[in-house]
């Protein structure tokens, strides 16, 4: 009975969702040609906090004392499913857009989206030519007082587990001097499964946690920076006591 209704409620809810999406969407595009979306984040704000209600998510933030919402970042934090960004930008107290993967700007109604709002694409062939281009824009976006969103696992899990971390936006921010954001989703592969459709009930916490700088830090520092975040970002992931430790079975 209830595997029945959970079906039946993820069916209502994948239909009003994408209802809700391909309206708004164009709608947003559209009210930035009136309204500066730097100026005016409501608009984009609520349509987050839409697309995590209708698919039935509860977001709850925690932020830890050393985190400073003032200070312009990159947001860095593990990748579990398809509606992370958007529960993101409920949480993050500030501007911020994304690297997005430049594949993502050819889908309908997503992809004008991420492009009006000023998403940074980062190529899929990664020529000395494209690189350059991600470098400028993100420099430039991080110039403008736009925080980044940035997932450094490079894919969704299909375990829970947080992955290993590319290193290059930890070169990057060292060399830019910008602060770093772990940040932890927890209870994301609870709500949703990349691979599966399904919709449960659940609370997803994000953890903000301290402001990293990197000021000053070097090439050696900036390797070793990665594996600390990812430390930081998997902590709490694995102390929800629902993913299993890599290694462990089960």
């Amino acid at each position: 009975m209830r595997r029945g209704w959970l079906i039946l409620r993820s069916a209502a809810l994948w239909i009003l969702s994408l209802v809700h999406f391909f309206i708004a969407a164009p709608t947003l595009v559209c009210l930035t040609i009136f309204l500066d979306p730097l100026k005016h984040d409501w608009p984009p704000r609520a349509f987050c906090r839409t697309i995590a209600f209708l698919a039935g998510a509860r977001v709850r933030v925690q932020r830890s004392p050393g985190f400073n919402p003032q200070r312009t970042s990159f947001f860095i934090s593990n990748h579990v499913n398809l509606f992370d960004p958007f529960i993101l930008y409920c949480a993050i107290p500030q501007i911020v857009r994304g690297w997005e993967l430049e594949s993502h700007f050819k889908i309908p109604a997503y992809g004008w989206l991420m492009r009006r709002f000023g998403n940074v694409p980062v190529p899929g062939v990664r020529r000395p030519s494209d690189l350059k281009r991600m470098w400028r824009l993100t420099r430039a976006a991080l110039d403008r007082g736009i925080s980044l969103i940035v997932f450094p696992e490079g894919s969704r899990t299909r375990d829970g587990r947080v992955g290993p971390f590319e290193e290059g936006v930890f070169r990057m921010a060292v060399q830019l001097g910008v602060p770093i954001v772990p940040v932890s989703s927890v209870g994301s592969f609870q709500h949703h499964r990349t691979g599966h459709w399904m919709l449960y009930p659940a609370t997803i916490a994000i953890h903000l946690h301290d402001t990293i700088e990197t000021k000053g830090m070097s090439k050696e520092e900036a390797r070793a920076l990665g594996e600390r975040v990812r430390a930081i970002v998997a902590g709490p992931v694995e102390a929800s006591g629902v993913y299993p430790r890599p290694g462990a079975t089960g």
